[in-house]
């Protein structure tokens, strides 16, 4: 029996999964996912998908009924037949609850893992996992994408002079030691300390960057406070000009303010999550091409390695 694609769309991530169906080729199947008065969420397939490779594209952001959604879809697969289940997530939701950092808290992250298993899901593609330890919860297979892939030819592009990368916390500098190292340029970083989330209590930064255009990388941004005292800081130091390119969107509070009012050149993202068109310093990368080459490898079995930017870089030497 041959096998076939067909890939479906939860109703938040619609806008990127048509992208996705028109690079690969095929049109997105048809699903229906409606809400009773009360807000509980059906869903139904209005077409066979037994025995077929289904692919799901639904990005976990707030609010949790994009999480239901990919559930229920996932579910309802599995009870229609379907040969495999495999979980688009572009933007993975909870994943900054990574681990027990203080007492009595949950481990978001884990507790997701565990639901979309449960679900049925034999398979997860998402990107640019907030720790990529995360790929450890799962008893499936997890294909961790990295937005380098759509990031490195826009900062090629750019030609910058002086090119130097920032780190906006001890935690991303092996990411940004990659893009350096890619580059053959220097690197930064900026070290926070919070008192809470989403607000930080002091920042200094760690290295040179007098007359440097320095871009700042990071996976997400959220209420975009971190960003902007970074950008403020660097210049401060001396940065001729300071941009930033971070993964998911999450673009919540006063975020689109506090960039359009940062000393920031632009920011630059990912369409993992929708954005509304509130800052014009704001630009989007589209991952559709990358969600449907992967989409692609994993049906015929094929490496997605050459996706990757350590794959990028052996080729350079």
């Amino acid at each position: 029996m041959e096998r076939t694609v067909k890939m479906f769309s939860g109703t938040g991530s619609r806008y990127l999964a048509e992208k996705i169906a028109v690079k690969y080729g095929e049109p997105l199947g048809d699903v229906k996912i409606q809400r009773f008065s009360d807000g509980e969420i059906y869903v139904e397939y209005e077409e066979s998908i037994r025995g077929k490779y289904v692919f799901l594209i639904q990005s976990t952001f707030a609010p949790t009924d994009n999480l239901m959604e990919l559930l229920l879809m996932i579910d309802a697969a599995k009870r229609a037949s379907a040969y495999k289940v495999i979980a688009g997530i572009p933007y993975y939701g909870f994943a900054r609850q990574d681990r027990k950092d203080r007492p009595r808290v949950a481990i978001g992250s884990k507790l997701v893992a565990n639901m979309l298993t449960a679900a049925g899901a034999d398979r997860v593609i998402t990107m640019d996992l907030h720790a990529p330890q995360i790929q450890g919860y799962f008893d499936i297979p997890v294909d961790h994408l990295e937005s380098s892939a759509v990031f490195l030819p826009y900062i090629e592009n750019l030609k910058l002079a002086n090119l130097t990368f920032a780190a906006p916390d001890v935690g991303s500098a092996n990411r940004i030691r990659e893009f350096a190292t890619y580059f053959e340029c220097e690197m930064v970083i900026c070290d926070k300390h919070r008192k809470r989330a989403n607000e930080i209590a002091s920042m200094v930064v760690i290295g040179d960057v007098t007359d440097r255009d320095v871009v700042i990388v990071d996976d997400i941004c959220d209420t975009g406070g971190t960003l902007a005292k970074s950008a403020a800081l660097l210049k401060e130091k001396g940065a001729r000009s300071v941009r930033a390119l971070c993964t998911h969107p999450v673009l919540s509070g006063k975020a689109y303010e506090n960039i359009q009012n940062s000393v920031l050149e632009e920011l630059v993202v990912c369409d993992t999550i929708p954005i509304k068109p509130l800052c014009d310093k704001i630009k989007v990368i589209s991952t559709d091409e990358l969600f449907a080459t992967t989409i692609r490898n994993a049906f015929e079995n094929k490496s997605i390695n050459s996706l990757f930017m350590r794959s990028k870089m052996a080729n350079k030497k």
